[in-house]
Parts: C-alpha cells; sequence; structure tokens
C-alpha cells in the first residue's frame, strides 16, 4: 500500500470492517476482460478464513469462475465527505472521504455437495440475520448455487 498510514493490518479491525458491510464485490477476469459484481455474503475465520456467496445456477459469473478461480474482493463502510477548509469551498478538489475498506484475494470455487451448501448459507444467514439455525428447502438448494472463496490475502485501509 503506498500510504502505510492508511494501512489496517490488524485483523480484530478487519474482521470488524467486514461484519458491518453490506456487500461485497468480486472482481473476476477470463483472455484480460475483467467483471466485477457486488454480492450478499458471509465470512468465516473457522477454520480458515472464507468468504460464502449465493446465486442463481448459471450466468456470467459461473461461466468467469469456471475460467479462472483467482479473484479479487472489495468491501468498505462509513463513507463521510469532508471539505477540507471552510473558507474554500468552491475551490476544485478541496473535497475528501473518509471510508475504512478492506481488498483481498483468494480462489473461489462452486459448492455441490449439499452438507456444505448450507453451511455457506448458514453464513450467509447469520450475516444479515442472527445465530438461528435454518432450515432450507430442497427446491430452494437445488436452484441456488453457493460459492466459497478462500482468502489468500487481505488487508484493511481507513482514511
Amino acid at each position: 500500500m503506498r500510504r502505510s498510514e492508511r494501512e489496517v493490518s490488524d485483523i480484530g479491525v478487519i474482521e470488524e470492517i467486514i461484519k458491518k458491510a453490506d456487500v461485497c464485490r468480486i472482481a473476476l477476469a477470463i483472455d484480460n476482460i475483467p467483471y466485477i459484481v457486488t454480492m450478499n455474503f458471509g465470512y468465516t475465520n473457522d477454520p480458515e478464513q472464507r468468504l460464502f456467496f449465493h446465486c442463481a445456477n448459471e450466468g456470467r459469473k459461473l461461466e468467469m469462475i469456471r475460467k479462472n478461480k483467482y479473484v479479487c474482493f472489495e468491501m468498505d463502510i462509513e463513507h463521510q465527505i469532508y471539505v477540507r477548509a471552510e473558507k474554500d469551498l468552491k475551490k476544485g478538489c478541496n473535497w475528501g472521504m473518509k471510508y475504512r475498506s478492506v481488498v483481498g484475494y483468494g480462489n473461489i470455487s462452486i459448492i455441490t455437495e449439499k452438507e456444505a451448501k448450507k453451511t455457506g448459507l448458514d453464513c450467509i444467514m447469520k450475516h444479515y440475520g442472527d445465530e438461528n439455525e435454518y432450515i432450507y428447502d430442497e427446491k430452494v438448494l437445488a436452484n441456488t448455487t453457493v460459492l466459497r472463496l478462500d482468502i489468500t490475502e487481505i488487508t484493511g485501509k481507513k482514511k
């Protein structure tokens, strides 16, 4: 990171950012063509740092994952625009934005085993809900693809 004073390396702080994030953006690429998609997600660090996502059983995202499993992900929170100096309110480029973010890399895979799919969906549900035990309709499971991103690198940033 170019500005080391903005780097967040404490995993507790990084996980706090993840916990507060509403969505996660995943960047994929094949044949030098990038594609980014915003998704709902769940995070776990037990037994390893992982993100889970769900989607339909077909589409561009899945086609790309089948060709290249290495992805980048990003999430950000607490956006706040500020003016650097009130006296120069009309001066161009005198504004900034405070935020906290997480960027990482990893390998994403499509989960096919039913119990593993439920585990991934539970993780997503817990991110947006609570620690309930969830029950999934078999038809919903059949029509849902669950993705698991095994994180290989992660860092945070604050401004």
